[in-house]
């Protein structure tokens, strides 16, 4: 997921490089959703994993 969050994010620099704001914008927000969507998967694993490790 981070794979793709970096995409977009990659996707809306071109494109604001070539003055397509409308689409820049666009790929910026589905950057940052995956991005934030990434991090909270993130760290849900991360806490089930320590609380994993605590109970065994």
């Amino acid at each position: 997921m981070l794979y793709w969050a970096a995409v977009f994010f990659l996707v809306a620099i071109l494109a604001a490089a070539f003055g397509f704001g409308g689409i820049a914008a666009g790929a910026v927000g589905i950057a940052k959703v995956l991005f934030f969507i990434f991090l909270v998967l993130f760290v849900v694993s991360l806490l089930a994993g320590l609380l994993r490790g605590r109970g065994a």
